[in-house]
C-alpha cells in the first residue's frame, strides 16, 4: 500500500458529536444485487457547526431529501472518500437518504450480506456504514423502526431489533414486516435477518413479571441441535437476575445461527446473530468443549444486554468497557454453572499462551488503546481477556459485595448512556469509598508486569520477610511504566500441607503490591514452610520466585488452590524442557517420576484437574519462555519428554484409562471430567502403537454417538502419526462429510500435526472439494490452526511462510478481517534466529508493498516492521 496509506486515530482526539439522530426509520427492500435502503432520520444539531457528515462505504447513492425537498449534488451536498456531507443542515430536520447496495458481492461479511441463502448483518464496529449513510459511531443513540420487504416464499422470516409492530403483504409475491426498538441504541447494534429457517420457541418470565418470547432460528434440519442453546439462554437469564439483579427488557429475544460469520456472535439488541458453531450442538456432533463454548457465548451475548447495550461505549477506544466486563461475567456464569477450578486454569492458560505473547509483540496495547488505525484489529485477547482479568482484580480487591455495590451504582448512573472505562472505575471507587487512582494504570499501560519475589527467613524469631519488586518491559510507545496496583493472592502451608496462621498475613491472602518494591513481614512462621504466590491467577502477571526446584514439587503436591498446583507442574515441565535444550538431557528425574506417579494414582478420584496436570505445555507456551525462539529444539524437547512419560507410565495410564466411565449420554461434571482425562491419556497411549493401545484407540473412536470421545481418539492417532490414523481420517470424513461444523474439526486436526509433511498436507487440503475460502470457520479451522503450529509454520525451508503469505494475500481482497487474524503469528519475526527471521521479514515487506493492502493488514504489518 503505497498511496493513501491509512492514518491512526487517537483517543485523545475524541470530540462529542455535533449532531444527534433522535429516530431512524429504515425501509429495506431486499434484492441479491440491488437492495434498496430508504433511511429517514430525525436529526438534531447540538452545536453551531452546520456541516453534517455521514459515513458510508460501498453504497450507490440514489437521492438525498431534506424535509421533503430533493437536494442537489454539488450545491447542497457532496460525496467524497466515504462521506456524505450536507453543507448547511438546519437546527433540526428530517433527512431521507436512499441508497443501493450489493449483498451478494459482500464477501467481507460487514454490513448487509448473504450467508448461504439468507440475508444477515454485522455492524460492529463500523459496518452500518455499508448499509446506509449514517453517523457511524457508538455515542450516537437512536430509536429504530425497521421495515423489511422481501419475497414471501424465499424469505418467510424477516427479523430486526425490538418488538414486531406490524406486517402485511405487497405486490409481486412480497411481504413486509415492521419492527420497533423502544430503547435508543448505537447503530453498531442494528441487525436484520431474512431467510427460511426452522425456529425453536420457548418463553421466560423475568423477575419483574415480563413475559418474554424466546426464538432460536437455525437452518432447516438443525432444530434438534438447538435445544442446548435454548436451555443455555434461559440459564443465563436466571443467572443474571440472581447474581447481578439484571432482567431482560423486551418482549422477545431472538437468536439466529448462520454459517458465514467472521466473529463468534453479535449482541444486537433483541436479535443476536451467532456463528452456528456457538449454537448447534448434540452429543454426536459436538464435543464437551463445544457444549461449554455454546453455553459461554450464549451467556456472553445475553449479558451484553446491560453491559454493552443499555450502557454502551462512548468511542471504540473504550471497547474493553463492555467486552472485558462481559467476558468476566460470562466466565463467572460458566464457573457457577460448572467446574470453576478447571475454567480458571483454562482462562489463565489463554492469558499466558496468547495474551502475554501479544503483550510482547509489535501489536502490544493497553486494554484501552490510545490509537488505532483499523478498529477491527483491536478485538483482541488483550481487550477481551486481559480486560476481564482487570475486572477480576477489582472483584478480588472489593469482594463480591463491594463489586456488586459498584455495579449497581454504575447501572444507576449510566443506564441509557455511552460512557468510558473511567466511568466504570469511578462507580466502583465511589460505591466502595476507596482510591483506585493507581489501579487505573491497568487501563492505560500495555505489557505484562514481571513480579520478582524473594523470601528471607529468620529461624530464631520464626519471621518471614517477603519482598516483591515489579517491572514492566517497554512496549511500543511506552518505554517508561508506572507501578501497577497488583493483588497477589497467596498460600502459606507447612511441609505436610497444613495451612499456617502467620501473624501479618493479609485478609484473604491477598498481598497488594503498589510500589515498585514492597516488603511484608510475617511472624509465627515455623521452619519448613511453603510460600506459594499467585493463587487463582489473581493478576495477569509473570512471577519470578526465588525458590528451589523442591518448591515446585511441594506446591504441586500440597497446595489447596488448583491453579497453584497446575502452575507448579507447568514450571516443572518447563524446567525439564530448558535442561534438554541446553544439554540434551533431562537430568535427575526421580522426583518428577514420583510426581507423575502421584497424579496417576489420584487421577480417577480427581479426573478434571489430573487431566490438566498431565498435559504438557504447547510449543507456543514454551516459546513464550524464550527471547529468541529455538524452534527445532522446542519440538524435540517436547517430543522426547512426552515419549519418556509415555514409556515410563504407559502401563499405568492404560490401567487408569480402563477405569474411566465413558458415559456417552451424561453431561454432568463427573462425566465430562472422565472424558477429559480419557482424551489426555489416549494422546499418550497413541504413541505406544501397540496392539493393546491400538485396541483402546479404536474402541474409543468407535463411540461415535459421542463426539468428545470419538474425535479425541482421532486427534490422538493423527498427532501420534499412528499406523491407523489415515484409515480413521477416511472413516471420519465418510461419516461426517455433510456436516459443516464436524468437518471443521477434520481439517483442523490435520493442520496441527508436527509431521514433516504437514505443510504439504495443508496445501493439499486447501484444494479439497470441501474447503471453502468464503467460509471463515473453514479458513480458521485449517489456516488459523496451522498458523499456531510453531514447528511447521516456522519450517526451516520457509514453506510454511510461503503458504501463509499466499493465503493472506488472497484473503486480503475478499475478507480483510480474516486475513488480519491469520497474520498475527507471523509478526514475531524479530524473535526468530537469523535465517527464519530474514525469510519472515521478507514476507511482511512484500505484503506491505501490495498495491491494495487492506487497512486491517497494513496496520499490523507496519507496526511489525517499524524501525526494521
Amino acid at each position: 500500500m503505497k498511496l493513501g496509506s491509512p492514518v491512526a486515530r487517537y483517543r485523545k482526539d475524541y470530540k462529542a458529536p455535533v449532531f444527534s439522530i433522535e429516530a431512524v426509520d429504515l425501509v429495506v427492500n431486499l434484492h441479491e444485487t440491488r437492495t434498496q435502503v430508504v433511511n429517514t432520520m430525525q436529526i438534531l444539531r447540538l452545536r453551531e457547526d452546520s456541516k453534517l457528515q455521514l459515513d458510508g462505504e460501498h453504497l450507490t447513492l440514489v437521492k438525498v431529501e431534506l424535509d421533503g425537498q430533493l437536494l442537489a449534488e454539488g450545491t447542497d451536498y457532496e460525496v467524497i472518500e466515504g462521506q456524505l456531507t450536507i453543507f448547511d443542515f438546519p437546527q433540526q430536520g428530517e433527512l431521507r437518504v436512499t441508497t443501493l447496495l450489493n449483498p451478494a458481492a459482500n464477501t467481507a461479511f460487514e454490513g448487509l450480506y448473504k450467508s448461504g441463502d439468507a440475508y444477515c448483518t454485522q455492524c460492529e464496529a463500523e459496518g452500518f456504514r455499508r448499509i446506509t449513510y449514517f453517523l457511524d459511531r457508538p455515542d450516537v443513540l437512536s430509536l429504530y423502526t425497521t421495515t423489511i420487504v422481501a419475497d414471501k416464499n424465499e424469505f418467510p422470516q424477516l427479523l430486526a431489533n425490538g418488538n414486531l409492530i406490524d406486517k402485511g403483504e405487497s405486490e409481486e409475491g412480497k411481504h413486509w414486516v415492521k419492527w420497533h426498538d423502544p430503547h435508543p441504541k448505537p447503530c453498531y447494534l442494528f441487525a436484520l435477518v431474512a431467510g427460511n429457517f426452522d425456529c425453536l420457541r420457548d418463553n421466560y418470565r423475568t423477575m419483574e413479571g415480563r413475559d418474554v418470547e424466546l426464538e432460536l432460528y437455525v437452518d432447516k434440519g438443525n432444530l434438534s441441535r438447538a435445544a442446548f442453546a435454548m436451555e443455555s439462554l434461559k440459564n443465563a437469564m436466571i443467572w443474571d437476575e440472581k447474581r447481578f439483579g439484571l432482567a431482560y427488557d423486551l418482549d422477545i429475544y431472538m437468536i439466529v445461527a448462520v454459517d458465514f460469520f467472521n466473529m463468534g456472535a453479535m449482541e444486537n439488541k433483541g436479535l443476536n446473530i451467532f456463528n452456528s458453531k456457538y449454537v448447534l450442538a448434540d452429543k454426536a456432533t459436538a464435543t464437551d468443549q463445544d457444549f461449554l463454548n455454546v453455553e459461554s457465548v450464549i451467556g456472553h451475548e445475553y449479558f451484553h444486554n446491560w453491559t454493552g447495550n443499555r450502557i454502551t461505549c462512548r468511542d471504540w477506544f473504550q471497547l474493553s468497557l463492555k467486552e472485558g466486563l462481559t467476558v468476566f461475567r460470562d466466565q463467572e456464569f460458566s464457573s457457577d454453572r460448572g467446574m470453576r477450578d478447571v475454567n480458571r486454569i483454562q482462562d489463565a492458560r489463554i492469558m499466558r499462551t496468547h495474551q502475554f505473547d501479544e503483550d510482547a509483540s509489535p501489536m502490544a496495547h493497553p486494554i484501552r488503546p490510545d490509537q488505532v488505525m483499523e478498529m477491527n484489529n483491536f478485538y483482541t485477547v488483550t481487550v477481551y481477556n486481559k480486560g476481564a482479568e482487570v475486572i477480576r482484580m477489582l472483584h478480588t480487591l472489593l469482594g463480591e459485595e463491594g463489586f456488586q455495590q459498584g455495579m449497581r451504582l454504575y447501572v444507576e448512573r449510566h443506564d441509557g448512556q455511552a460512557v468510558t472505562c473511567e466511568d466504570f472505575v469511578s462507580a466502583m471507587e465511589d460505591a466502595n469509598k476507596i482510591d483506585l487512582k493507581q489501579f487505573r494504570h491497568w487501563y492505560s499501560q500495555a505489557g505484562t508486569p514481571v513480579v520478582s519475589i524473594a523470601t528471607d527467613y529468620d529461624k530464631d524469631s520464626e519471621t518471614l520477610t517477603v519482598t516483591a519488586k515489579q517491572t514492566t518491559p517497554a512496549t511500543p510507545g511506552q518505554n517508561e511504566k508506572q507501578p501497577f496496583h497488583i493483588p497477589i493472592k497467596s498460600e502459606i502451608f507447612s511441609n505436610d500441607g497444613t495451612p499456617l496462621n502467620a501473624e501479618g498475613w493479609p485478609e484473604e491472602g491477598v498481598f497488594e503490591l503498589k510500589a515498585e518494591e514492597q516488603i511484608w513481614t510475617l511472624k509465627n512462621v515455623p521452619e519448613g514452610f511453603i510460600f506459594a504466590p499467585l493463587a487463582n491467577f489473581s493478576a495477569p502477571i509473570k512471577v519470578k520466585y526465588d525458590s528451589s526446584d523442591n518448591q515446585s514439587f511441594a506446591v504441586a503436591a500440597l497446595a489447596k488452590d488448583p491453579f497453584l498446583r497446575w502452575d507448579a507442574v507447568q514450571q516443572i515441565y518447563l524446567t525439564l524442557i530448558h535442561r534438554y535444550i541446553e544439554a540434551e538431557d533431562f537430568g535427575e528425574l526421580s522426583e518428577f517420576d514420583s510426581l507423575m506417579q502421584s497424579i496417576l494414582n489420584h487421577a480417577v478420584e480427581d479426573p478434571s484437574i489430573s487431566s490438566l496436570l498431565l498435559q504438557l505445555p504447547s510449543e507456543e507456551a514454551v516459546a513464550s519462555d524464550f527471547d529468541i525462539i529455538p524452534v527445532e529444539s522446542i519440538q524435540q524437547a517436547l517430543t522426547t519428554l512426552k515419549a519418556y512419560i509415555c514409556n515410563t507410565f504407559g502401563q499405568q495410564m492404560e490401567k487408569v484409562w480402563t477405569q474411566l466411565s465413558f458415559d456417552v449420554e451424561s453431561f454432568d461434571s463427573l462425566a465430562i471430567s472422565h472424558r477429559m482425562l480419557g482424551n489426555v491419556l489416549v494422546q499418550y497411549l497413541a504413541l505406544l502403537d501397540t496392539q493393546q493401545t491400538t485396541h483402546a484407540i479404536q474402541h474409543q473412536f468407535a463411540l461415535q454417538e459421542n463426539m468428545t470421545l470419538s474425535f479425541g481418539a482421532l486427534s490422538a492417532a493423527v498427532q501420534a502419526n499412528h499406523s491407523h490414523a489415515e484409515v480413521m481420517l477416511r472413516e471420519f470424513r465418510a461419516k461426517w462429510a455433510s456436516n459443516t461444523l464436524v468437518m471443521d474439526k477434520w481439517f483442523s486436526v490435520q493442520a496441527l500435526t508436527g509431521h514433516d509433511s504437514t505443510v504439504e498436507n495443508v496445501e493439499r487440503l486447501l484444494n479439497d472439494e470441501l474447503f471453502d475460502w468464503n467460509k471463515p470457520n473453514r479458513v480458521y479451522a485449517l489456516l488459523s490452526t496451522f498458523s499456531h503450529n510453531l514447528s511447521q509454520l516456522h519450517r526451516a525451508d520457509g514453506a510454511g511462510y510461503r503458504l501463509m503469505e499466499a493465503a493472506i494475500t488472497r484473503l486480503n481482497d475478499s475478507n480483510p478481517q480474516v486475513a488480519s487474524r491469520l497474520i498475527s503469528p507471523l509478526l514475531k519475526w524479530r524473535r526468530l534466529e537469523e535465517g527464519r527471521s530474514k525469510q519472515l521479514r521478507g514476507v511482511l515487506e512484500r505484503l506491505k508493498e501490495h498495491q491494495n493492502l487492506s487497512k486491517d493488514l497494513f496496520e499490523k504489518v507496519e507496526k511489525s516492521l517499524a524501525d526494521a
